[in-house]
């Protein structure tokens, strides 16, 4: 018997193709899984795949060579950068003939929405407290933009500064951004994981001197609201690019 994607892709039904970075820590792939079947509650009808760019399976590949008909690729990263911008959509289009990528999960404010939720899951901001978003980095300026962005509509969403720092390229440093809101008084630092799944980014946003460091961004409903979102701008742009005779 075909899969849901085979059989949707053959009768027209775009699938989606979620690619998420990937991991070695096994919990990131449970925690994408789990997003994704959010999202399928959403829409039932609705066929998706799961696929990494790397570290974990199934490979990219491996998940658009089983998919039969039209794709639209939606990379779960959450800025703009290499593997949102070049290397997911150059891969894709080489295995996929009729396929569309969608742009990059934020920054956006059902993804702000979905961090602070996290947040408060392990604490309450005091007036006395100081957060910081914690991202994983980027040498790409637009993804450091799209960062930069999500830290100000974080912002928003808690009335209240917040700061970014990066565990990876790019800066500021997450761990200097902390020793920094402490030095200027904080009683607590929290740090807002600006991530998607557990792994080697969130182990080193938890050793950055922060009182506390939410958990991973994960299964939220805002997140997989937000997939179904980039898909659909994804597929209305395709749409409205095709010339009409």
């Amino acid at each position: 018997m075909a899969d849901a994607g085979s059989m949707a892709g053959a009768q027209g039904v775009p699938t989606l193709l979620a690619v998420a970075h990937g991991t070695r820590d096994p919990g990131g792939p449970a925690v994408v899984r789990a997003l994704l079947e959010r999202v399928r509650a959403h829409r039932p009808w609705l066929p998706v795949a799961e696929a990494y760019a790397e570290l974990a399976e199934p490979s990219l590949e491996a998940a658009a060579r089983r998919i039969e008909g039209p794709v639209v690729a939606v990379p779960m990263m959450l800025a703009r950068g290499y593997h949102a911008l070049i290397d997911i959509p150059g891969r894709v289009e080489r295995l996929c003939p009729r396929v569309v990528t969608a742009g990059p999960l934020g920054p956006h404010m059902l993804l702000a929405a979905a961090t602070a939720g996290r947040l408060a899951e392990g604490v309450r901001p005091r007036a006395s407290d100081a957060v910081v978003l914690g991202a994983a980095g980027s040498s790409d300026p637009a993804g450091m933009a799209d960062v930069r962005t999500a830290a100000r509509l974080l912002s928003r969403r808690l009335r209240r500064p917040v700061p970014y720092g990066f565990v990876a390229a790019g800066g500021p440093p997450l761990a200097e951004v902390v020793a920094e809101q402490r030095a200027r008084g904080a009683e607590r630092v929290l740090v807002a994981s600006h991530l998607i799944a557990p792994g080697f980014f969130h182990g080193r946003m938890a050793a950055s001197g922060a009182d506390h460091v939410s958990a991973p961004i994960g299964a939220h409903d805002a997140l997989a609201r937000l997939v179904l979102r980039r898909f659909d701008e994804a597929r209305i742009h395709a749409a409205a690019a095709v010339p009409v005779a």
